[in-house]
């Protein structure tokens, strides 16, 4: 059987950090564990949500799954927002965000369930190593254009961005800027962030931690990203 149905939704959310936080949402309640522990689940579960969450929610899935045989799980993304509005209509049982609940949200149960980090991230060729906050937020401002000007190789810097409704970009604006410059080249996931930033040695881009593969990503302030 399937989780029974609450009013109230219930969003995972993994803790904003920059380096953010993930946070899971929904729709489904269980009852007692223990009334629960001898009876086969069966059905499918729906998640929908942050691209930060994904890694994690597919390895939970799996392990779920592998010791539920007749339960299914799929998860797609949209990023946090979605994950939150498809939650609170009932379109997905359970909802990612990788930010806290916003005031129109309050129809939702926030559930953390991880800490993650926020990573400035560049083309591994390009021979720059760190920033520090304000060159950060003075690059996605438009107000640093060329590498040289950061200690890096003369070139012009090509600055990626996430959609709105993203849990990584409100961390971001939340803590460097919310001014990034309009021509800035916006991506829908993580994952997006990172393919791009691996074929562009001009660019830079901000993403979870799970997404550093391939990338280099920036010590900041002085603190090497780990």
């Amino acid at each position: 059987m399937l989780l029974k149905k609450v009013k109230k939704s219930i969003i995972f959310s993994l803790a904003a950090i920059f380096v953010a936080g993930m946070v899971l949402i929904t729709g489904c309640a269980g009852g007692n564990g223990s009334e629960n522990d001898n009876v086969e689940l069966s059905g499918k579960i729906t998640e929908a949500g942050s691209t930060s969450v994904l890694p994690l929610a597919e390895q939970l899935a799996l392990a779920f799954m592998q010791e539920h045989s007749g339960v299914t799980i799929t998860y797609t993304g949209g990023g946090s927002g979605a994950g939150a509005s498809q939650c609170a209509g009932g379109t997905v049982d359970i909802g990612a965000t990788s930010r806290d609940l916003k005031m129109g949200e309050s129809d939702l149960i926030s559930c953390p369930i991880a800490r993650d980090g926020v990573a400035i991230i560049i083309h591994q060729d390009n021979p720059l190593n760190a920033l520090d906050l304000e060159q950060v937020a003075r690059i996605f401002e438009g107000r640093i254009t060329d590498w040289a000007e950061v200690g890096g190789n003369p070139g012009s810097i090509t600055i990626y961005n996430r959609e709105e409704g993203s849990g990584t970009r409100d961390c971001f604006e939340g803590m460097v800027t919310e001014e990034v410059i309009g021509n800035a080249i916006t991506k829908k996931s993580n994952g997006e962030l990172q393919l791009a930033i691996q074929g562009d040695p001009a660019g830079i881009a901000y993403v979870s931690l799970g997404y550093v593969e391939g990338v280099k990503p920036l010590a900041l302030d002085g603190v090497e990203c780990s």
